[in-house]
């Protein structure tokens, strides 16, 4: 019978059981001697997120309530404070009378524009799904209706007059619904396809350029978000929607969740490939090509927005190419790769 502890030497035992085999070695990990890594978009990744995530129905109720008691409080206390100051100051509580109630005008004035914004998208998307189901169904008299439906919202933009009358001039010659909602989409919609795009590609080339450039952190995150709002809201104006700012956020919100939805904006190969090729990527600092990535998304969240803003859905063939946008909006941006 030992006295005392006894030491087994487990590692030193299986050592000796099993000898060690190289090929069984895991490999190595290799280091990244470039001091690049595959960009990931994360400024657009992160506006997604926040804009596409939809808050609970607590919150929601919670927000709600706390805006209504504030609203309150505050037309409580300016009313408390008018009433105060004309009995201590006559004249200055009415000169504030009448600067509080000038402020409330305009406070109408913006909620009736707002509302008026998202009657006219509203509007829009209703042609929209007309044409869709006209198309389907290869029903004439709906494709007609929308017609007429595309004249009236278009009636008083002088930009699109010449078009209205050739589409005026050639609709009596179409027997179906593809070939009239086609025409119209050439006649009326192409020179604000044309406007569209650019908006698009002045968003991604300037979202690009931001990211690569500016160093500091979350600045290319904030320079996503303002330029794709700002270009969501422009392609609705160019379509016809005029859209204020809550129907901006609410574009955006739906254009988002939308790519969110369907995985579009998540990075793939295929959108790398496209924009700028793996060895060129694999040439360039992390920022160059978080810049041209960044810049990419945003070109296809343009894409969603006119196809969201857009009265007609896109025939076969004219949806715009995310890949083309991008390379004519960072022409000259980035050197292509040799050979």
């Amino acid at each position: 019978m030992s006295k005392g502890p006894v030491l087994f030497d487990i590692e030193a035992e299986e050592a000796r059981k099993a000898p060690a085999n190289p090929a069984e070695a895991p490999p190595v990990p290799e280091a990244d001697l470039s001091g690049t890594a595959t960009p990931d978009g994360r400024a657009m990744q992160t506006i997604a997120a926040l804009a596409a995530g939809r808050p609970s129905r607590l919150a929601r109720l919670f927000w709600s309530l706390l805006l209504t008691l504030l609203g309150v409080v505050v037309s409580i206390a300016a009313w408390d404070f008018v009433n105060n100051l004309i009995a201590r100051m006559p004249l200055v509580g009415y000169a504030v009378t009448v600067l509080v109630a000038i402020f409330l005008l305009v406070v109408i004035a913006i909620a009736l524009r707002e509302i008026s914004a998202f009657s006219r998208l509203r509007r829009i998307d209703t042609l929209h799904r007309a044409a869709d189901t006209a198309l389907a169904d290869n029903d004439l008299a709906g494709a007609r209706k929308v017609i007429e439906g595309l004249n009236q919202l278009y009636a008083a933009r002088e930009d699109t007059a010449w078009g209205r009358e050739r589409l005026q001039e050639r609709q009596a010659d179409q027997f179906d619904a593809t070939t009239l909602l086609a025409l119209a989409e050439a006649e009326l919609l192409a020179p604000l396809d044309a406007a569209a795009k650019k908006e698009v590609e002045a968003a991604a080339r300037q979202v690009a350029t931001v990211t690569a450039i500016v160093p500091l952190a979350l600045a290319d995150v904030f320079v996503a978000l303002s330029s794709n709002l700002r270009m969501i809201r422009r392609v609705a104006e160019i379509y016809g929607g005029r859209s204020g700012t809550l129907g901006s956020w609410r574009l955006t919100r739906v254009v988002l969740s939308h790519l969110v939805a369907t995985g579009a904006i998540a990075v793939g190969d295929d959108l790398i490939g496209s924009v700028a090729g793996g060895t060129l990527l694999s040439k360039l600092s992390r920022r160059f090509g978080e810049g041209i990535v960044n810049g990419a998304l945003t070109a296809r969240v343009g894409v969603s927005a006119m196809e969201v803003c857009r009265p007609l859905p896109f025939s076969k063939g004219k949806r715009p190419s995310v890949s083309r946008l991008v390379g004519r909006a960072l022409a000259g941006f980035l050197p292509r790769s040799g050979g």
